[in-house]
């Protein structure tokens, strides 16, 4: 890792090295703990699909509240397919893939292709030259302005918060997760086959048992509900007020993990569900801690106290934001867009 002695946080220069040795401790997983949060989460998860199935058959609005509840566990489920990911929930690789690829079908996530994009993201993170893997479509102001008149429309209904947020899970975790990423090896191919093919009898079973109506009903509102959820939780931690974004030749390891990565101080019960995932410039400085130990590494750190939380209204005002403006170093609207053009037709010689 690149140490950037220019990198600071608080009060002076960190060497990030350092920092990463006091982490060491945490990074270990305990069988226990983890082998409890498997039973804490499906348990309840597959619970509440037999109510949500009972309520049904009275009335959709009364399975309602099951199923968001369930979709609350199933972001919890997504959190230690995450850790599996990572390597992080067992010591036993393959332990950590057996479940990774049990939770990725139960959250519709191929589990060795979104590995290796998320490793992707991993070590690009708040690298302009990096973007496109794993992340958020962001343009600069500048790339904005350049762009053809379709690229800029897509760009607009992709950033709407109604699709980003709304359709966009939907059609992230129903279709483009179906697919095969182009540059993807033959291990992260079969990812998907497999995935796919476990879903359709998932299906197959719900419906034979269940009804197939029945079945859809429940697992689309669960999957727009969770995948709402994951999908802004993922935005807030890469885009937020203060983030940091660099070109690769000034681009740190470090500071695009503690600076470029969010620490979304949510209330107990919300930081209970997404396991602790809010504590996300700890995760991304040492990506192998899992995620219980993620706070108590936070509170250990001197160095951690330094870092300004984004609360759930704070984090609000990241709906706003649209395009990264380079010479500022800020995300910013569209409304920002008017300013430069005023300001670049003001300084056209008449």
């Amino acid at each position: 890792m690149k140490c950037n002695p220019d990198f600071t946080h608080g009060a002076g220069p960190v060497d990030p090295r350092s920092v990463r040795d006091l982490m060491a401790p945490y990074q270990a997983p305990t069988a226990v703990r983890s082998a409890w949060q498997v039973l804490n989460t499906l348990v309840p998860f597959a619970l509440l699909w037999w109510i949500m199935y009972r309520c049904l058959a009275v009335s959709y609005w009364l399975a309602l509240p099951f199923a968001v509840l369930a979709a609350g566990f199933h972001v919890r489920i997504f959190i230690i397919f995450h850790d599996c990911g990572h390597g992080s929930f067992f010591k036993s690789r393959l332990a950590n893939d057996l479940l990774g690829c049990l939770a990725g079908v139960l959250t519709f996530t191929p589990y060795f292709q979104w590995r290796w994009e998320h490793a992707v993201h991993h070590s690009s993170a708040g690298n302009l030259d990096k973007r496109g893997t794993g992340d958020v479509w962001t343009l600069t102001v500048q790339e904005y302005l350049e762009a053809g008149r379709w690229k800029r429309f897509a760009y607009r209904l992709v950033r709407n918060p109604v699709v980003l947020f709304g359709v966009g899970p939907l059609v992230l975790f129903l279709v483009l997760q179906r697919l095969v990423v182009p540059k993807a090896g033959r291990r992260e191919r079969l990812s998907v086959y497999g995935t796919n093919l476990a879903l359709l009898a998932m299906a197959a079973a719900h419906g034979w048992f269940f009804g197939l109506s029945a079945y859809l009903v429940l697992q689309l509102t669960v999957l727009l509900v969770a995948g709402s959820a994951g999908v802004w939780l993922f935005y807030v931690q890469h885009q937020f007020e203060g983030v940091y974004w660099a070109r690769h030749g000034e681009w740190d390891y470090a500071t695009g993990a503690l600076q470029g990565s969010s620490f979304y101080k949510l209330p107990r019960i919300l930081q209970w569900f997404t396991g602790n995932i809010g504590f996300h410039h700890v995760h991304h400085l040492r990506p192998g801690i899992p995620n219980y130990r993620l706070e108590k590494c936070h509170n250990a750190v001197p160095l951690f106290q330094s870092v300004k939380p984004i609360t759930l209204f704070s984090s609000l005002k990241s709906i706003t934001f649209r395009l990264w403006d380079e010479p500022a170093r800020r995300l910013v609207g569209f409304g920002h867009l008017r300013t430069i053009r005023q300001r670049r037709k003001s300084q056209v010689p008449s």
